[in-house]
């Protein structure tokens, strides 16, 4: 959410952020719609002014001239009472056309409609080459017996996954070795749920537009997130912390749900987009002061990339372009492993500064060095997610028979296995 003073003064540059990330909103409506409030709000102060002065000339008046102030006091609570459902139709109508105002995306940020203009930044480690013909990871998975898609199918539907034996091993060994690592960087490590109100949705901002996404609990105010960043960013919702406790550098892990509704015909083999998988989340809280947070969003990227250079997989850092960053996003680069199967890099981290976009929804604050409230700044980045980046790890690692060799990085969250397979 952006501060309305702001785009009042300037809606030239907030009408260019609604063009270039494709939002749909019209912002004159939004402009008619705060100055209507305005002036019932003005209305509504000026009767309870005059309805006031009415009521303290009652007991002052003569005799004769009380009943007419009475009379007239009632006809002011009348009106006022008539101007209150329009007055909170506008608060209303005007808070949720707040709630699709995006971010201003920073100076340097490319344009563009989607994905295919996103801007390649470098690439990190070799492809392998393989002397033998590789498989893809459905293929390890079933030469080893470490799925059952057929049996999971039935119980939970598509889009569901199971995994048996070593995989499932290997799956827990990434999350550990990836909170580990973030830990002994100083983010606290954090357990947390993935049912969540509904609000905390709008906090984060994927509520309004991205309802379809989200699994809800029939009968409950509750539903499943898709990240830990939505119970995180939440924790703290309302309150206005001491300037000492930030930042705050949170290695958040939890289950994630995602309904994945028009993806229908994408990725729909194996484990690269199911509907619900583990994942390790960072995510910042820190000053209002945007040279600090991009050297915390260095630093989550930095992280992102060390947990893959550990786990010995190519990858490329991207740029996200105005039309694939998402509304909230001031900044968002994803880092994109190498998938040998496909020949091509798959999206496997997210990288994002949201500014004060989103501490405004939360409503988190903190108090600066005069002891004047400010809302803080807010990061994301993904740590690792499983079972999407055992693709990458299964196909780059595999041996001529079908091993899968294990980095050094990761063996003593294994047992010191070398392979499994």
């Amino acid at each position: 959410m952006l501060d309305l003073k702001f785009i009042r003064d300037n809606p030239g540059l907030v009408k260019h952020a609604i063009q270039v990330k494709r939002v749909q909103l019209d912002l004159d409506e939004l402009l008619r719609v705060d100055r209507e409030l305005l002036e019932l709000r003005q209305r509504v102060e000026a009767l309870q002014a005059e309805r006031n002065a009415n009521a303290k000339a009652v007991p002052k008046a003569a005799k004769e001239d009380k009943p007419l102030l009475i009379e007239k006091g009632k006809a002011l609570g009348e009106e006022l009472r008539e101007l209150d459902p329009a007055l909170r139709a506008h608060e209303d109508a005007l808070r949720q056309l707040l709630l699709r105002v995006p971010n201003l995306p920073l100076p340097g940020v490319p344009e563009g409609k989607d994905d295919s203009d996103n801007v390649e930044l470098r690439r990190e480690g070799t492809p392998p080459s393989f002397s033998f013909t590789p498989l893809d990871h459905v293929a390890l998975l079933e030469q080893h017996g470490w799925a059952d898609p057929e049996r999971v199918a039935r119980v939970s539907g598509s889009r569901s996954y199971l995994l048996k034996g070593e995989a499932a091993l290997l799956e827990q060994a990434i999350l550990t070795f990836a909170l580990t690592f973030l830990s002994e960087r100083g983010f606290t490590p954090l357990s947390t749920t993935a049912l969540v109100r509904p609000e905390t949705l709008v906090a984060t901002g994927h509520f309004p537009g991205g309802e379809d996404q989200v699994y809800k609990i029939e009968g409950e105010e509750l539903m499943l997130a898709g990240t830990a960043e939505v119970p995180v960013n939440s924790l703290y919702a309302g309150e206005i912390l001491p300037l000492e406790e930030l930042p705050l550098s949170i290695a958040a892990i939890s289950g994630a749900f995602r309904s994945e509704a028009g993806s229908a015909g994408r990725d729909v083999r194996g484990l690269m987009r199911v509907h619900e998988f583990r994942k390790v989340e960072q995510y910042v809280i820190c000053k209002a002061d945007q040279q600090e947070a991009l050297k915390w969003f260095e630093t989550l990227l930095a992280n992102a990339e060390g947990i893959l250079r550990a786990l010995e997989l190519p990858y490329r850092v991207v740029q996200n372009c105005t039309g694939d960053m998402g509304a909230g996003k001031a900044l968002m680069y994803d880092i994109e492993t190498w998938v040998p199967s496909e020949q091509l890099y798959r999206e496997t981290h997210s990288c994002s500064y949201l500014g004060d976009w989103q501490a405004r929804r939360t409503g988190l604050r903190y108090r600066d060095e005069d002891g004047k409230p400010q809302f803080a700044h807010t990061l994301n980045n993904t740590g690792i997610a499983v079972p999407r980046v055992l693709v990458p790890f299964l196909e780059n690692h595999q041996q001529e028979g079908g091993r899968i060799r294990i980095p050094e990085a990761l063996r003593p969250f294994l047992g010191g296995k070398a392979f499994i397979g």
